[in-house]
């Protein structure tokens, strides 16, 4: 093996461990600890740990502090520096590996529900009206417990006047006009702009 692929295999290693394994309260690393670990190459790194997920069916996703998709071919390294990069699923979950992730079907249903109001709200909601819409449907403390639940999750973020609205890993992991097709009934996405 090249002096050159060596160095590029202990770099994909080392930013397999920074993006699976969670240091802080939310899963993922920014841009700016990537290239303090792995070098200003760190794109390059991403790229070739992304061509070997696709044989697992993960991915390494780019999202700005704001949830705003970033491709790394795109993007100035300034962005790419405040990114938060993450490994996600290339492909969908069937119902019995969605078991296997540590929630429950009603949390998920929950999660979906409360993404559905906050787009067809235009983006923010006050956390009552969801709490509220999460009571007809879940016992209350469980409605309140699972917003909490999706903010620390990263899903959601509530401001500081109660205002709930989607965070970085919704923009991440989740299709929204595929979710917003699956509950109209109609799952091609052509159907959205």
């Amino acid at each position: 093996m090249s002096k050159r692929k060596a160095l590029y295999s202990r770099k994909v290693k080392r930013a397999v461990h920074l993006l699976f394994f969670r240091r802080h309260r939310k899963p993922g690393a920014k841009g700016w600890e990537l290239k303090k670990k792995l070098g200003a190459d760190y794109p390059k790194v991403l790229k070739l740990l992304d061509n070997y997920l696709a044989k697992l069916d993960l991915q390494v996703k780019a999202v700005s502090e704001e949830g705003q998709p970033i491709t790394l071919e795109t993007a100035k390294p300034e962005q790419l520096d405040k990114a938060i990069f993450y490994v996600t699923l290339r492909g969908e979950l069937t119902p019995t590996e969605t078991k296997m992730m540590g929630w429950r079907i009603d949390d998920l249903a929950g999660l979906a529900i409360t993404i559905m109001y906050i787009i067809s709200k235009k983006g923010k909601v006050p956390r009552e009206e969801v709490e509220k819409l999460l009571k007809e449907k879940l016992p209350g403390w469980r409605a309140e417990a699972n917003i909490d639940r999706y903010i620390r999750a990263g899903y959601i973020s509530e401001d500081e006047n109660g205002q709930l609205y989607l965070d970085w890993r919704t923009r991440a992991e989740i299709d929204e006009k595929n979710l917003i097709g699956l509950v109209l009934g109609t799952e091609t996405e052509e159907s959205y702009p």
